[in-house]
């Protein structure tokens, strides 16, 4: 009871929002990432499109402005991998995790039908199979079985076992409404097996053994056209082969060369068949793919293969279907398609050299589509959609269309563009962007807040401090000119103020676009860089989350990894900022930088070093050029040294400065750290190195602190007057370990505390009986890490503080080389009642306000912890003394209270990180919290006490001013008359 007393008295009641605050100062947007399988309504009047993507997210966005209607977010592990979704009116059937999950979902409102559980088992493929006119069940074929559900409740109606499953690859699945169900398998270079089962009680009625031993596999390479025939293609002999799966039991060879037709070397053929209903037979019609950009339509019927049309410049094709006419979609490219480029990337050959298919480019980035009847191959008129693309972005990846029937029985269609960027846009005739959406922005691995640049007027004000060469009369020019422009703009301001003071505040638009940016009174207002995993770049306007500006880099592979380094800031006027990302591949650890402006998103004319060798590590160094950019350093794989920027007078400051640059490599394989120093000659070397055995525990993660980091007190005022200062080592490396032995009553986690100049090992603990995943935060003189228990079977904190003592042993200046005496480290830990997605401690300009832990939950909210909740200090029994310092009574027990989360109900799927930055308010903290959605806010960690609340009642106070003036006055006047009354008596 006392302990809860003394919470309530010395810590804040509450952080939340006011209502009226709700989106005022904060923001959220929500992807739900690239699309895997799309539908989209066949009407001219639909309203919404159903997506499942790769985030494992089924959704409906509105397609007439893309905001998501509904969304339904699985988990984030393969477990929830979505492996089909099939339409049938309003109903939504989706098959997850490997085929062990059957679901179904109502459209409109994101409802869940039905939910039902299967046999394990690799799975395939599934399809909607129609009975008597009418979609009445959903088959899902496995490597060793095929389940038959009904549609309505999803109960299984019967499931058999599919023969000689060891050696046969069971593939496709193929049902057009005559009460049969056609299951095609293959022995890779032997021969195909067709298996006829029954729809009413899954009996086998036909099994069919046809030869080809030219085939390896079905996927992509065979479809079924027409009534039932399968059609695959040969690329070592150019043919195409037919067989009937329901007559014929051998396979019909036709020459290719018949039609002029011919493959393109070292590409994969591909066709391309449509169903337009599962109650009918499939199109007759079908694409062939010859080359990356080369299809043909195709046409089987009564035995003869037919040629319709050619397309040469094709970037992607697809079917529709509307009523009984079926189209099929072309998007082509304007100009001739060409090898891309590496965009002026130096990314090393291994990484230009990708295959041709994904190599090719459209030199104008403008793209039509068009629609051609499947039956003839002719061109529908006044069906063509032009849309342009970023110079500098990706091409289009996936076309999706939805084809509707005008009132004069003409085609009208809309269309669904996804680029390899991850960018949906939905378009509509003849060209019209109905929206666009970034859905990579679902993928965020790196972010940067840039300060925005001056005003014009403030640069003026700037300018007026000029050169003394000047002269006199020069400066005095300047400052009459930057005067007479402040004047016009304060004028221009005020007559903005007064021009939206007439008008409703609904119609008031404060719009921020690139070229009205500028840094806000209080830089509240940043430029938020965003990096995402596609190799997408983007500029972001943090207080309005607008996007202002973004770039694409080609040739950036999955799974590369991403450091986006600030060179230089905005605060050297005239000097653009800029920015440097360092591209590292995943497999080829091949490595390029891209230098920037992060405020307009431009490529910098500073050209970067072409780096050969792997790169380890980087270093952003407090030394300048003369154009005030940082030096980055970049140690290879060789432990050689590369400095960015490369000048003469770069060189010469690191000879200088050389014997006090230290940095540290990590291998997580090898379980070694290691220390080296840098030469007067830029070479290096190993000055330390630890080794933490691999067979017994692995480095997990190795954090160190802030560079931006400032720390306002040197120490803690104890309640005996003195002062217990802290060990503020910058060079501090934490580093966290966990057991290789997964057993229960084995595992354990360590922390190791390390100086990076010396190798030294300050500080070791081990958790026993712990597991990760491990959420670490260091900062000042505290590490704050989370990990779950496995024997109390709960998430507990420890928290590490690191003191001197009594008495600083060098209070001017600090160095890891002199510092003879080890730290005192306190410990303690503390129970959390939920797991963790992610955590940071909040950062200000000075360091003077309070320190919070802002704790990601897995529930998407975000928790507002103050830190002097997981003091070590926290003493079990008050005394006097704690009493005197404010210490909180120990309590194992951290309780979330909801009034401490800082994003009230906008909640964050799938959180990965939270990222911090200072204002140029002492008690605000900006925050971005970044997984499937994003989210902009920010904090007070110790209230607002440099301005003015919201609520503040400034007519009251002008009101008592004016009062107490105007009975200044009286008064004044009354004292006068009554002492020259008394002067004359």
């Amino acid at each position: 009871m006392a302990a809860g007393l003394w919470t309530l008295l010395l810590l804040p009641a509450a952080v939340a929002v006011y209502e009226d605050q709700v989106g005022k100062f904060d923001w959220r947007q929500q992807y739900v990432g690239k699309l895997k399988f799309a539908s989209l309504e066949a009407s001219q009047g639909s309203k919404k499109l159903i997506v499942a993507t790769e985030k494992n997210v089924v959704a409906a966005l509105n397609s007439r402005s893309g905001e998501i209607l509904w969304r339904h977010v699985d988990k984030g592990t393969p477990e929830g991998a979505i492996d089909a979704m099939l339409i049938h009116g309003q109903d939504a059937i989706t098959v997850s995790n490997a085929g062990r999950i059957l679901r179904s979902w109502e459209t409109n409102i994101g409802g869940l039908n039905w939910e039902m559980s299967l046999d394990t088992g690799s799975f395939q493929v599934a399809s909607l199979v129609g009975l008597q006119d009418a979609v009445k069940y959903v088959a899902v074929l496995k490597k060793a079985a095929i389940s038959l559900h009904y549609l309505s409740n999803g109960h299984q109606k019967w499931v058999e076992h599919l023969p000689e499953s060891e050696s046969t690859q069971y593939q496709l699945l193929y049902s057009h409404g005559t009460g049969v169900i056609h299951v095609l398998g293959i022995v890779p270079q032997s021969h195909l097996n067709i298996l006829t089962f029954s729809v009413e009680d899954g009996e086998i009625t036909k099994q069919t053994r046809v030869a080809a031993p030219w085939l390896k596999s079905l996927n992509g390479v065979c479809g079924v056209v027409g009534e039932a025939v399968l059609v695959c293609m040969d690329t070592d002999t150019h043919s195409l082969y037919v067989c009937s799966l329901e007559t014929e039991q051998e396979m019909k060879q036709i020459l290719l060369q018949s039609l002029d037709l011919e493959f393109a070397d070292g590409f994969q053929p591909r066709i391309l068949a449509t169903q337009p209903s599962v109650i009918g037979a499939s199109r007759t019609q079908f694409f062939l793919q010859l080359s990356p950009s080369h299809f043909s339509l195709l046409q089987y019927k009564h035995g003869l293969l037919s040629h319709l049309r050619d397309f040469q410049q094709a970037a992607l094709v697809s079917f529709a279907t509307t009523g009984e006419k079926t189209v099929a979609a072309v998007l082509t490219c304007r100009s001739e398609l060409k090898p891309g480029s590496s965009d002026g990337l130096h990314t090393g050959s291994t990484l230009e050299d990708s295959r041709k298919q994904e190599s090719l480019t459209c030199s104008n980035q403008t793209y039509n589509i068009n629609l051609y009847l499947v039956e003839t191959g002719q061109r529908l008129l006044d069906t063509t959609i032009t849309f342009n693309l970023e110079q500098s972005g990706a091409k289009p990846q996936q076309l999706y269309i939805q084809v509707f029937l005008k009132k004069d029985d003409s085609v009208g269609y809309r269309a669904l563009v996804q680029t390899e960027d991850h960018m949906l846009m939905f378009l509509q005739q003849p060209g019209k962007v109905v929206w666009s959406r970034e859905e990579s922005l679902a993928e965020v691995v790196s972010l940067e807040m840039v300060d925005l640049p001056l005003t014009g007027a403030q640069a003026e004000l700037e300018g007026e401090f000029g050169k003394k060469a000047d002269g006199l009369l020069g400066m005095f020019l300047k400052r009459l000119s930057s005067q007479l422009i402040l004047l016009q703009a304060w004028t221009a301001h005020l007559w903005k103020m007064f021009y939206d003071a007439r008008k409703p505040r609904s119609q008031i638009k404060n719009e921020i676009n690139i070229d009205n940016l500028a840094r806000d009174e209080f830089n509240l207002q940043k430029m938020m860089v965003m990096v995402t995993a596609s190799g997408k770049l983007f500029g972001i306007e943090s207080s309005s989350g607008t996007i202002l500006w973004k770039q694409y880099l080609r040739n950036v592979r999955p799974g590369s990894s991403f450091k986006l380094m600030v060179q230089r800031t905005t605060a050297h006027f005239p000097h653009p900022p800029q920015c440097t990302l360092l591209v590292k591949d995943k497999e080829t650890k091949m490595s390029f930088l891209y230098v920037f402006n992060p405020i307009f998103g431009k490529r910098s004319q500073v050209a970067p070093p072409v780096l050969k060798r792997p790169i380890l590590q980087t270093l952003l160094l407090p030394i300048m050029d003369q154009d005030y950019a940082k030096v980055l350093l970049l140690i290879d794989d060789e432990y050689k040294v590369t400095a960015f920027p490369a000048t003469k007078n770069v060189l010469r400051q690191l000879e200088e400065i050389a014997h006090s640059i230290f940095f540290y490599l990590v291998d997580a394989e090898q379980g070694r750290l290691s220390g080296f120093r840098l030469k007067r000659d830029l070479t290096t070397e190993e000055s330390w190195e630890v080794i933490i055995p691999t067979e017994i525990q692995r480095i997990v993660t190795v954090k160190g602190k802030r560079s931006n980091e400032h720390v306002h007190s040197q120490g803690r005022v104890m309640g005996d007057r003195s002062v217990l200062y802290k060990s503020l080592n910058p060079n501090l490396l934490a580093v966290v370990t966990e057991s290789t032995d997964t057993h229960h009553e084995r595992t354990f986690i360590g922390i190791y505390l390390i100086d990076g100049v010396t190798g030294r090992i300050i500080h070791s603990s081990v958790q026993k009986k712990a597991k990760g995943p491990v959420h670490i935060v260091h900062s000042e003189n505290w590490v704050v890490y989370q990990y779950w228990n496995t024997k109390a079977r709960r998430n507990e904190f420890t928290v590490l503080e690191l003191y001197e003592g009594t008495e600083q042993y060098n209070a001017t200046a600090f160095s890891s080389l002199d510092r003879p005496i080890l730290p005192q480290v306190l410990q303690q830990s503390y129970i959390f009642p939920s797991a963790i997605s992610a955590m940071e401690a909040t950062i200000t300009e000075r360091g003077i306000t309070s320190r919070h832990l802002l704790i990601g939950l897995p529930s998407g909210a975000i928790l507002s912890l103050p830190k002097a909740l997981l003091d070590p200090r926290r003493p079990e029994i008050p005394t006097e003394q704690s009493r005197e310092e404010n210490l909180i009574p120990y309590s194992p027990d951290v309780q979330i209270h909801a009034e401490r989360f800082i994003n009230y109900n906008q909640t964050i799927s799938r959180m990965r990180g939270i990222y911090t930055a200072p204002s140029g308010l002492e008690s605000t903290c900006l925050v971005v919290a970044y997984g499937l959605d994003i989210y902009q806010t920010r904090v007070y960690p110790s209230k607002q006490f440099d301005v003015l609340k919201d609520d503040y009642d400034y007519v009251l106070i002008s009101s008592v001013l004016f009062g107490l003036v105007f009975a200044t006055m009286i008064t004044k006047r009354l004292a006068q008359v009554k002492l020259l009354n008394r002067a004359w008596r």
